[in-house]
């Protein structure tokens, strides 16, 4: 019964279900019970409430049954075809019949806690509905993100089924316990045995090797974080566990960055996600809410091996554990399989990488460090390319990105405080050169150094822009000449709205999610057609993110209001504006796609446009 509260209707030419996923903002209204029959009907109902005859498409005069029955037995039909066309992999089939047996429900004049088979039914559809919107969720999410991820390590081990370690590894790891410097309690067991076993396998060692190779990038900020905060340095091994150093690692479960945290448990400890980042995959920031997230985990269960599991699997399934077994101790959790089976693994996972990244030679692994690329950080401001950002350093804009791997996409932030992270050498470099480039254009423009021998002709068509295009943007006279090592500025396509499917979790606000994907609350009300100021929980929003035409990226300060921003086109514009009345229905982006024009460009023709909606019957100025 938990979604019932969720699952509405919309009544309109009929009653439709609104749970599809092309119609995701539907007018809230409850289902109210239908008028009493004309006692010239037949009713059908034993019970209560009035079934109305006109609504039972499915009865048959001659049925001597109770309506409620002939009720139950056709939504049972719906589901189970449902069902059925849904494991063939019909999933619109089955969304239709999902959606026939809700209407057969709402339609039919009983309250759904009318019969408790009645109501069994609908909270299975609900379900069923709920499970396909996850699944086009997920899809369309697939489809929007920019930045691949990676599959997280720990998801390839922890689930193994791994035979009796080697017995000869045993005396060798336990006089490795007893040599090297550890801060953590390190054993050697037969749960550990048989990973450090696994280890030394092909299969093992390369997985190993891989994480061990990439953890010199990060080992010294790690290292010193730990330290900053008060827990073991030895913790990194946790994250060497979770994700083998790997930022962009995700799990199945939707744990992401080097110590796979899942959304909400980010968020606990500061981490913050958008439509632009996501700094679970900030090493540095991840790890400090790491540290602080194991001290909190250590100074309840007083036990690191319990912290760590608690880090797996959650504080409270430890604690049901604990309480269940009346064992405050891993191993005997372990023994007395009280603890999920991935978080049974997870310790011996963790010590046993310990002590192979310890001396690595004595288990044959071979270690290839990579080295951190030295950076420098610069502070745009605003919103700025990747690629502008690269043409103004000289760098290259994949390694820009490997530096920042919180960024989910091509274009930073509007936070004046986000710092950006550059190859080191070429902050001063970008200061000079991002200075000739307007900065209202700094997501949509890009920066060329003429090479010996270059043409504007030939630059236009290397970046498919016009000549006149290029020329204008630089202010120069047709037919004009550049000398070699002349910097120019490049106009490319501004980028274009992105359509999000976004869920609505628990207890968050319009004005949350809003700033979440720098939109304003104005703007979700209007494309998920919300009236008041309330959003329920799981509803499922529509949101045009990180696009010029819909919604551009705005700074904080600005957040409410739209970046006017000058019209740019390829052909550059014209003298004579057009003037258009804007009909009942019209918006901005159709009348700018009529125009083949921006939103931004109406925007600054039109600066009434700026402390108020467009209303039917302006007449608005369109440079062209």
């Amino acid at each position: 019964m938990r979604h019932r509260a969720t699952l509405w209707v919309t009544l309109a030419a009929g009653v439709i279900f609104a749970a599809g996923c092309e119609q995701t903002a539907v007018k809230q209204v409850r289902v109210q019970p239908p008028a009493p029959a004309p006692q010239h009907l037949p009713v059908y109902a034993n019970g209560p409430l009035p079934f109305p005859a006109r609504h039972l498409s499915f009865v048959s005069f001659e049925d001597t049954r109770p309506a409620i029955d002939v009720l139950v037995e056709e939504v049972r039909t719906s589901y189970e075809t449902g069902q059925a066309e849904y494991k063939a992999g019909d999933v619109e089939m089955a969304k239709a019949d999902f959606e026939h047996g809700v209407n057969l429900i709402v339609t039919s004049g009983f309250q759904v806690d009318f019969d408790p088979q009645l109501s069994h039914l609908f909270d299975q559809l609900d379900e069923a509905m709920h499970s396909y919107e996850a699944d086009e969720e997920q899809s369309a999410e697939e489809e929007e993100a920019e930045t691949p991820s990676i599959p997280a390590p720990i998801d390839e081990i922890a689930d193994l089924t791994l035979p009796p370690g080697d017995p000869r590894l045993a005396r060798a790891a336990e006089d490795e316990v007893i040599r090297v410097r550890h801060d953590l309690p390190l054993t050697v067991n037969p749960s550990v045995l048989q990973y450090l076993s696994f280890f030394t396998t092909p299969r093992g060692r390369a997985i190993v090797e891989r994480g061990l190779s990439r953890a010199s990038r990060y080992s010294d900020m790690i290292r010193t974080v730990l330290k900053q905060e008060g827990v073991p340095g030895d913790l990194i091994y946790l994250a060497q566990a979770e994700s083998a150093f790997l930022p962009d690692a995700v799990s199945r479960k939707g744990a992401r960055g080097i110590w796979q945290f899942m959304p909400f448990r980010g968020e606990e400890y500061g981490l913050d996600r958008s439509y632009w980042v996501d700094e679970r995959s900030d090493p540095e920031s991840a790890t400090r809410a790491a540290a602080h997230h194991l001290r909190d985990l250590y100074k309840m269960f007083g036990d690191w091996y319990l912290a760590m599991a608690a880090y797996n699997s959650g504080p409270m399934n430890v604690t049901r554990a604990i309480e269940r077994t009346g064992y405050a101790d891993f191993w005997n959790l372990e023994k007395l399989h009280a603890l999920p089976r991935q978080t049974e693994n997870y310790v011996p996972i963790i010590i046993a990488l310990a002590l192979v990244a310890k001396d690595p030679a004595m288990y044959g692994v071979q270690v290839d460090p990579q080295k951190p690329e030295p950076f420098e950080t610069i502070r745009p401001g605003q919103s700025i390319n990747l690629h502008l950002v690269a043409d103004a350093t000289g760098g290259d804009v994949d390694a820009i990105r490997d530096m920042n791997p919180e960024l989910l996409r091509n274009v930073t932030p509007a936070d004046p405080q986000f710092a950006l992270k550059v190859p080191q050498g070429s902050a001063q470099k970008f200061e000079q050169n991002i200075q000739q480039v307007p900065e209202d254009k700094w997501t949509s423009w890009r920066l060329h150094e003429v090479a010996t021998g270059e043409t504007l002709r030939d630059i236009a068509r290397s970046y498919r822009v016009t000549l006149a295009a290029l020329e204008n943007a630089n202010h120069l006279d047709s037919g004009a000449t550049v000398p070699d090592g002349f910097w120019l500025n490049v106009p490319m396509a501004p980028p274009r709205a992105r359509l999000v499917h976004y869920r609505v979790q628990r207890g968050e606000t319009l004005d949350a999610i809003a700033s979440r994907f720098d939109v304003t609350v104005s703007e979700l009300k209007r494309w998920n057609h919300i009236r008041g100021n309330q959003v329920r929980h799981g509803a499922r929003l529509r949101i045009y993110a990180g696009g010029e035409t819909m919604t551009g990226p705005r700074s904080s300060e600005n957040r409410g209001t739209r970046v006017r921003e000058a019209s740019a086109t390829s052909h550059g514009a014209s003298a004579d504006p057009v003037h258009h009345r804007v009909k009942r229905g019209e918006t901005l982006y159709s009348i700018a796609h009529q125009y083949r024009t921006t939103v931004s460009a109406l925007r600054e023709s039109n600066p009434f446009l700026t402390d108020r909606e467009l209303k039917a019957g302006d007449v608005l100025s369109v440079q062209r």
